[in-house]
């Protein structure tokens, strides 16, 4: 079998020690595919560093996350604008709004998202978009600019199941990741009356690791267990996850 991990932050912090030994876990595990979110100008050194490492393997995206947006955010674009220019990237990502930190740069949030959003339709790439309790928000955001040029995933899912057929019918994909494995979740509900054909997985490493390693670092290596929680609730083989959820990941992100 072979898996993509939609979603990693292989390159940050938690990863120093053993990043070596983490990707090699992750290869033997049969996630051969892991795409690499920016989060802001700090991050983008070690991600590119980490996908000259392994480049049949690691595939940078460019973006401003919501959370590390400053006030300001328009030099950080520049910058995020720049490195377009300069070199190609998988997607634009990780972007989005968040209500869930902190709401003081609510403009600079809005401003950074719409941004975004026009450089994927200008470089005709995918985005991936974080929504942390602003899911409503970010769908219509993205209602304003879909003229059929805009794909994408919303990454870690977590709205309801009208937002998710709202999200399908505009051409996106559902990111699913350890939380679907947490018993009270209630992702697992939303997962069953999705068809698979509209997901993809993800781990957003190092963070929401699945059970049994809830609470600990999260790593690629964990898709399997993703995939398994997914074919357990949709009545499948694991092989046919494995099969139809990379699929769609290549088709969003094109040739992998």
């Amino acid at each position: 079998m072979s898996w993509i991990d939609t979603h990693a932050h292989l390159y940050s912090d938690e990863f120093l020690t053993d990043q070596q030994e983490m990707v090699k876990r992750a290869l033997d595990a049969g996630v051969t595919t892991l795409l690499l979110p920016n989060i802001d100008e700090s991050s983008i050194t070690a991600m590119l560093k980490l996908e000259a490492a392994y480049p049949k393997n690691c595939f940078a995206m460019m973006g401003l996350h919501p959370c590390y947006v400053k006030p300001d955010v328009e030099n950080q674009l520049r910058l995020i604008k720049d490195w377009l220019i300069h070199r190609s990237f998988r997607a634009i990502g990780e972007i989005g709004l968040d209500f869930y930190w902190d709401k003081s740069l609510l403009d600079q949030q809005y401003l950074a998202f719409k941004e975004q959003l026009q450089l994927a339709r200008q470089y005709k790439l995918p985005v991936s978009i974080h929504s942390r309790e602003a899911t409503r928000e970010c769908i219509n955001e993205v209602k304003k600019l879909q003229d059929g040029s805009l794909s994408g995933v919303f990454h870690c899912f977590s709205g309801t199941l009208e937002e998710a057929k709202e999200i399908i019918d505009l051409g996106f994909y559902l990111g699913i990741g350890g939380v679907v494995t947490f018993k009270k979740s209630g992702l697992d509900q939303i997962v069953a009356n999705i068809d698979l054909e509209h997901l993809v997985l993800e781990t957003d490493a190092p963070y929401l690791a699945p059970v049994p390693y809830r609470g600990k670092r999260n790593e690629s290596a964990y898709i399997p267990l993703i995939g398994e929680k997914v074919a357990d609730i949709k009545n499948l083989k694991i092989e046919e996850v494995a099969a139809i959820t990379s699929s769609n990941a290549r088709k969003l992100f094109k040739t992998l």
